[in-house]
């Protein structure tokens, strides 16, 4: 406890600025943990305590079978924020300061985004010449940009949100997501702002 208030004290004295959107990536070998679910709700907890007014959170399934039982699980945490669930086949955008993707990978959001613009096409809405990047922003399920991406276990991000986090901030950490903590997270922030974000230039 004494460490996490040194980190935070630091953090908060620190000149860099804090994420405003916060993303972890997740998998269901994560959440099949002993106390996987109460570490998410902590982490919501945290984030929200440091500055951030959203949170991502992406689950990455090999079967396809325990999305309902994930959903169920997920979308009963205690969260300080309203939360929403998606899944594969869900197409209404997350409005929620707390979004949660299960088995919803990037390439699949990004697929379902192209087809409805070949629709609006093919209906006359729009011209293949009329088409921008705010056209695909507002068809994905998860819109908004995350500026921090944490992965635990220091593995591959794999399918996580394709379009939107092409300018976010990475942070590997080899902690697993079962003994992720606060000073774990404060070490992710306190990385963040040491860092000068350039957007792609």
């Amino acid at each position: 406890m004494l460490y996490d208030t040194y980190l935070a004290v630091r953090l908060r004295r620190h000149a860099g600025e804090a994420p405003r959107h916060v993303a972890v990536v997740l998998t269901e070998r994560d959440l099949l943990e002993q106390g996987a679910y109460d570490t998410l709700a902590a982490f919501f907890e945290w984030a929200v305590e440091f500055g951030a007014e959203r949170v991502t959170v992406s689950v990455s399934v090999l079967d396809e079978a325990v999305v309902p039982t994930l959903r169920r699980e997920l979308a009963e945490l205690d969260a300080p924020l309203p939360l929403a669930v998606r899944t594969p086949g869900d197409t209404e955008t997350v409005d929620e300061p707390i979004g949660i993707s299960i088995g919803l990978g990037g390439k699949r959001e990004f697929t379902e985004t192209v087809r409805q613009l070949a629709a609006a096409v093919d209906d006359g809405e729009l011209t293949p010449a009329e088409i921008e990047t705010e056209h695909i922003d507002d068809r994905l399920v998860f819109r908004a940009e995350p500026d921090l991406v944490l992965k635990t276990g220091a593995e591959r991000l794999s399918d996580f949100m394709i379009w939107q986090s092409v300018y976010s901030e990475l942070y590997f950490t080899d902690v697993n997501w079962r003994d992720f903590r606060k000073r774990d997270y404060l070490r992710a922030l306190l990385d963040y702002a040491d860092r000068q974000r350039r957007f792609g230039t």
